[in-house]
């Protein structure tokens, strides 16, 4: 009896635990839908200014810029490295932060990092990355706002001089069951080249082409921020719902074995009280 007492808490204890990982897997599923749509609305502006951006540094080669020039020696790099916010999502962070290991291993120049996300501080310090800062506050379906604020700071980094190149580190999102670790450079930016001469008549610039160029830079960084950091929350989300719907399956199981194990015992138990139901038969019959 002592035996299927304890079969039964267990089978009660891994429900438990069922429910709570049926929970986490559609509250993953709803957060990587909202973190979807906003990257889906994001891409046609992001290409847009992309576009703009190439015509308009394709027709004026004599105008520079702090954000496009490249430095005459690179000293110090900065990545930054957009991690999850909580663990239960498989190899999301592992996978990331070994490619952050390769990259830094193969790095001759002096760096450091910059973290997005709460999860792992114990971890990136154990491994020895110099972290100048953590953003710990942006949340599971960032906002534009928090992509702005993290852009402007890696922006301010630059310009001042605080790194003469940024990299973004992340798990690019392919769909629902792959993520692939990614670096990109961020700055100096480098936009791609206008595709031809035709697209560059296309265009008719007011205010002037200077002044536009300087906002589209802006926007242009602005909007590379916070698809990284898109691409990253959604490579979470759905490395979480894989985990969970994983540990899901496994619960489900692990009852039907508890439940098998639990039968066993209890016929076991029946059978031990007839096999002393007929043995009491017999010795009170041989009494008689």
């Amino acid at each position: 009896m002592a035996a299927m007492r304890e079969i039964r808490a267990r089978i009660k204890n891994v429900k438990s635990t069922q429910k709570i990982t049926k929970a986490m897997k559609m509250v993953s599923v709803s957060k990587l839908r909202r973190v979807q749509s906003a990257m889906e609305a994001l891409r046609p502006f992001t290409r847009k200014s992309r576009e703009i951006l190439s015509v308009l540094l394709s027709g004026d080669n004599t105008y520079s810029n702090a954000l496009i020039q490249p430095r005459s020696e690179v000293k110090k790099v900065c990545y930054v490295l957009f991690v999850s916010n909580r663990g239960l999502c498989g190899a999301y962070n592992s996978n990331l932060l070994r490619h952050m290991v390769n990259l830094t291993a193969e790095e001759k120049r002096a760096y450091s990092v910059v973290v997005c996300g709460r999860w792992g501080k114990d971890v990136i310090r154990n491994i020895g990355l110099p972290v100048e800062r953590v953003f710990d506050d942006i949340g599971d379906t960032p906002g534009a706002e928090q992509g702005i604020r993290l852009a402007e700071y890696l922006k301010s980094m630059y310009l001042s001089g605080e790194a003469d190149e940024i990299i973004l580190v992340y798990q690019e999102f392919v769909n629902a069951l792959n993520q692939t670790p990614r670096s990109v450079q961020l700055l100096p930016a480098k936009p791609e080249e206008a595709e031809s001469t035709k697209t560059n008549e296309a265009y008719l610039f007011e205010p002037d082409r200077r002044t536009i160029l300087e906002n589209v830079l802006q926007l242009h960084i602005n909007s590379a921020v916070y698809s990284a950091l898109l691409e990253a929350k959604a490579g979470e989300h759905a490395s979480r719902m894989r985990a969970m719907t994983s540990a899901s399956d496994n619960t489900q199981e692990l009852i039907a074995e508890l439940g098998l194990k639990l039968n066993r015992a209890r016929q076991a138990a029946i059978t031990t009280e007839i096999s002393e139901i007929v043995g009491g038969a017999s010795a009170l019959k041989q009494k008689k």
